[in-house]
């Protein structure tokens, strides 16, 4: 391990490039493999793959080789030899991505809103019959109470005396009003099951148009002909993610706007009403990608404008209801698949075009 591996067998010529680069650089430090990665507090195993071209490393790996190297020899790096670096990264990446990838990313998404549709729909179910029976119940403690009422006290109208003069009858509308409270809390359990349903349907219909955007090589999804395209808003405080979305980006022909905080985002948005979809990034610091969600959502102008959030928290239940739940429409994590964020920006772009051509 402490050595360098030779260059993996069969690596495309994007990978070998990009690995024979970082080797170069690597040797410049004389250190082992085990010993860079100790610094560095990385796996040994995941350094290797890294320098033999097997694993495509996070960039930040690549700009922390970048410092060791301008620390060693006392000298900065030149922007051309980081400029050179970037686009092997660059070509790299999109080497590594292929459709069938794509497909697989956007499948898993699929299956997550089909059962978080297939869930809504049988809650909703179980919500409707409680619902119907708390309603039933009620419709005959009114008819009981309306028969105690006329048989018995029927020189009484008020609730309180009623209750006060006929201790069954109180507890018969202790009861009803229970109930009540119960149908009350059912209704909006119920609502939010429906609201929660009508989404995941939404998304399935948008995943499904995604893969066949996919299918039919991403950008053959955007209609053709002259036409006024929309732009392209990318907010991430990393100029590094900025770079390489701009790049995956780059093959749509649309224009793209790239700010680095919320609050840039905000005032983009201020600047430009043709914006077909949002790339957020959720981790910013000072304002994140859910708060700057929620203060766009907030804006009748901007509120209709999809939100795509780009997270490297992973795409689990807990992280895609929060983003769904500020207002997100889509989402997708990092390290983000070309084929795949193409697929999406060219979905949303052309409901955008099918919407204003109306």
């Amino acid at each position: 391990m402490g050595e360098l591996r030779p260059l993996g067998d069969d690596l495309n010529d994007a990978s070998r490039a990009l690995a024979e680069a970082l080797r170069e650089l690597f040797e410049g430090l004389h250190l082992s493999v085990r010993r860079y990665a100790a610094r560095r507090r990385l796996d040994p195993g995941a350094v290797s793959r890294y320098l033999n071209g097997t694993r495509l490393p996070p960039w930040q790996v690549i700009s922390d080789l970048f410092a060791d190297v301008a620390e060693l020899h006392g000298t900065a790096v030149t922007t051309e030899a980081i400029e050179l670096v970037r686009g092997l990264y660059g070509s790299a990446v999109d080497a590594a991505s292929s459709p069938k990838h794509a497909v697989e990313i956007l499948e898993q998404q699929l299956a997550d809103a089909d059962h978080v549709s297939r869930r809504s729909s049988v809650r909703g179910d179980v919500l409707g019959d409680a619902l119907l029976d708390r309603t039933q119940r009620i419709a005959d403690l009114e008819t009981r109470l309306n028969q105690l009422e006329a048989d018995r006290i029927a020189e009484q109208k008020r609730a309180d005396e009623l209750a006060q003069a006929h201790p069954d009858v109180s507890g018969l509308l202790q009861e009803r009003n229970a109930l009540q409270l119960d149908v009350e809390r059912l209704g909006a359990a119920l609502r939010e099951a429906q609201d929660q349903r009508a989404a995941a349907e939404g998304r399935c219909d948008l995943l499904e148009r995604q893969l066949d955007a996919v299918e039919q090589a991403t950008a053959a999804a955007l209609p053709s002909g002259p036409q006024d395209m929309p732009k392209i808003l990318i907010v991430d405080n990393q100029p590094d993610n900025l770079l390489a979305m701009t790049a995956v980006l780059a093959t749509l022909d649309q224009e793209l706007v790239t700010v680095s905080s919320g609050r840039e985002a905000l005032k983009a948005l201020l600047d430009f009403d043709d914006f077909a979809v949002i790339i957020m990034d959720v981790q910013m610091p000072e304002m994140d990608g859910y708060e700057t969600c929620a203060h766009i959502k907030r804006r009748p102008r901007n509120r209709d404008v999809p939100i795509i959030f780009l997270t490297a928290m992973g795409i689990g239940s807990e992280h895609s209801a929060r983003g769904y739940a500020a207002g997100a429409v889509d989402y997708i994590s990092k390290p983000f698949d070309p084929w795949a964020l193409r697929a999406k920006v060219a979905v949303f772009t052309s409901i955008y075009l099918e919407r204003h051509s109306q």
